[in-house]
């Protein structure tokens, strides 16, 4: 009697409202865009980046920078998406390798799996969950003394951005977390439920530079005495609410840009990402090869500032032969195809040689 193979189980499509999906969990070409690669390269093309997936910037750029050759080491500092490691793996290919760093738990085995499905041999890859601030030790552990290269993408990627349950987005409802790795540490919502109006005002200013630190702390703090702020939905109309509805009101555009800035400002709190910054930067040149290159991304004034600062002093003081003298920008295509691209900043530096 013959065997027959059971046909595969059919799946219904994700049904939505309307003629387009809105909701994250509703994007299903998005989410799996090898199988839908023509539906999604309609989104690209419109200047979107699809849900669940992240589009690197700067690449020409900072692969012009690195310079990557064969048979080097290279680290990417924050793996993200994957999107800067892939083109750098491929680079040092064949006797090179590339180490790839990052905290998230839910993120980085996917693209561990997507680097090594676009044909990364598994000698030349080698994943680590961990802070780049923790780079010194790893470095140690695997017996290396410094690597060629290093590149580091600061800031949040778009997979978390867009994903509602990580809380990163004010424009959809979900739960107000802002943590890097949802498994440690305490939530933005926590943290805001610790403050008084004073360290909530110094927490907008120092890690948003937001010119509304006051009204906006006493606001929020109003807010959070009348119920807790849990969500990111809640978040953004205490914010909004700090401007009320008279003549001289700032326009919608520069509200949503505090809303912003406050997002921003208890991520880097609950992250404690100036902290591991600035541990990464004081121990980067002890991490590099003599003639040894590293690039950087920044997305915001907090990041640049620190990272120009080290690499000056750092070139003041004989540790860096060459540093970037201006800021490299994404290009006027880049940024009209991808618009998340424009606050992007990249400097640079190179190792000095010893002796």
């Amino acid at each position: 009697m013959p065997v027959t193979t059971p046909a595969p189980e059919h799946k219904r499509r994700v049904r939505y409202r309307g003629t387009h999906p809105r909701r994250f969990a509703e994007k299903y070409k998005e989410h799996d865009p090898q199988r839908y690669a023509a539906d999604v390269e309609k989104i690209l093309a419109s200047g979107k980046t699809p849900a669940s997936t992240h589009r690197p910037i700067c690449v020409k750029e900072i692969m012009e920078v690195l310079a990557p050759k064969p048979g080097e080491i290279a680290v990417d500092a924050t793996l993200g998406y994957g999107g800067h490691a892939l083109e750098i793996a491929r680079a040092v290919l064949p006797g090179g390798r590339l180490y790839g760093l990052d905290v998230d738990p839910i993120e980085l085995p996917k693209t561990e799996a997507r680097l090594r499905s676009a044909g990364i041999p598994g000698e030349a890859l080698i994943v680590r969950r961990t802070n780049f601030a923790g780079l010194p030790q790893l470095l140690a552990g695997e017996g290396l003394s410094g690597v060629d290269m290093i590149v580091a993408d600061l800031g949040i990627s778009s997979m978390q951005m867009d994903n509602p349950a990580r809380g990163f987005s004010f424009k959809v409802e979900g739960p107000l977390d802002l943590r890097m790795n949802p498994e440690r540490g305490r939530s933005a919502a926590a943290l805001l439920g610790s403050l008084d109006e004073a360290r909530l005002r110094a927490l907008l200013e120092e890690n948003a530079d937001e010119p509304r630190a006051a009204v906006i702390a006493s606001a929020v703090v109003q807010a959070q005495a009348r119920a807790p702020i849990a969500t990111t939905v809640a978040l953004a109309r205490a914010v909004r609410d700090a401007f009320p509805q008279r003549p001289g009101r700032p326009a919608a555009a520069e509200i949503d840009t505090s809303i912003r800035r406050a997002f921003q400002a208890l991520r880097i709190a609950v992250n404690d990402e100036f902290g591991a910054l600035e541990a990464f930067l004081r121990n980067l040149p002890g991490c590099l090869k003599p003639g040894g290159r590293v690039a950087i991304l920044t997305f915001h004034s907090g990041e640049d500032r620190r990272v120009k600062k080290a690499f000056q002093a750092g070139e003041q003081a004989g540790a860096y032969a060459q540093i970037a003298r201006e800021v490299i920008r994404p290009n006027a295509e880049e940024i009209r195809s991808n618009p998340r691209s424009s606050s992007a900043k990249l400097r640079w530096a190179i190792r000095a040689d010893e002796g």
